[in-house]
């Protein structure tokens, strides 16, 4: 569905994509992750046909975005971060005018399925400018479905959304695949791990990971990893815990409470209790854990300070 090849985006002198590849396919939700200013916004804007790009290619649906612009927009539904509205116009009306922009038919038909679809049903006639942010958030949603898009490009889709307005729209987002192909980028990691099939995290303008979440919190985790308690802290006890077979490494979490992970495809588990009861300081709680996919984004990501900021300022 979305084929990037050899994308680059420069701004003068400064490169803001180099060399991006990815391949989405038809019916994937697919999350896009990347601290600020890393070059989420510039390839999502290229792919919808925003802007062109400085030299490479991005296909939709086999399409070129540049050399097929009007087709491919046709196929492509967009949520930008700043939601794009006229805040004088009526919720209806608005979705009718961009159901016409779109080349809609049967508009009414159309908007009365996204205004059931994004729950706008108590304020589509309503002034889009005295909403909350919440169901403006929601109009901007239903504006990027009203022509039954292929592709739908999501920034930061349950921004300034309420907890059960959060859920409401994850659970579109889910109805979606299969039939629609998503790109979504968030903050919201956990909304990823739950959405997404696949992740690309981006940083410095390069992919740095492509691959499930699953698969990525379990190769950079490597081995093994628990979360020890222990009864009696005391001497020597970091020191007892770091030389027992098949130990990697141990993070002092609290003076009795130690995080310890093991060599690839070694289960110390055992070795662990018995070498904390056999030096007196006993074991209280021992609990496996996993790498989530905040810790992989932030081993995969540079300092979100440092990253360059021009890609907001021009992008």
């Amino acid at each position: 569905m979305i084929r990037v090849e050899g994308l680059v985006k420069e701004y003068g002198t400064f490169r803001a994509l180099d060399d991006v590849s990815f391949h989405v396919a038809r019916g994937e939700i697919v999350g896009f992750l990347g601290p600020n200013g890393a070059g989420k916004t510039t390839t999502m804007r290229t792919i919808t046909g925003y802007m062109p790009p400085t030299h490479g290619t991005v296909e939709v649906a086999g399409l070129d975005v540049v050399a097929d612009s009007l087709e491919v927009r046709q196929r492509v539904g967009y949520l930008p971060e700043t939601v794009p509205l006229y805040r004088e116009m009526r919720v209806s009306d608005y979705l009718a005018y961009a159901a016409a922009l779109r080349g809609v038919e049967d508009r009414d038909v159309a908007v009365s399925r996204v205004v059931d679809a994004c729950g706008l049903g108590d304020v589509r006639d309503r002034i889009i400018g005295r909403l909350s942010k919440g169901y403006r958030q929601r109009v901007g949603l239903a504006q990027a479905l009203v022509h039954d898009p292929e592709l739908l490009v999501l920034d930061e889709p349950t921004i300034g959304l309420d907890p059960r307005q959060i859920r409401s729209v994850r659970e579109l987002i889910r109805d979606l695949a299969g039939d629609h192909t998503v790109l979504l980028s968030t903050h919201i990691l956990p909304e990823v791990a739950d959405l997404c099939q696949r992740v690309l995290i981006i940083d410095k303008g390069r992919i740095v990971a492509e691959d499930t979440p699953d698969r990525l919190q379990a190769g950079l985790q490597g081995g093994q990893m628990v979360r020890v308690q222990v009864a009696q802290p005391g001497d020597g006890l970091l020191d007892a815990l770091e030389t027992v077979s098949g130990v990697g490494a141990v993070r002092r979490l609290s003076p009795d409470r130690f995080e310890v992970s093991f060599t690839p495809e070694t289960d110390g588990r055992a070795a662990v209790a018995e070498a904390l009861v056999r030096g007196g300081w006993g074991l209280l709680e021992m609990q496996s854990v996993s790498m989530s996919l905040e810790d992989v984004f932030v081993q995969l990501t540079t300092d979100e300070s440092a990253a360059p900021a021009q890609e907001e300022a021009v992008a």
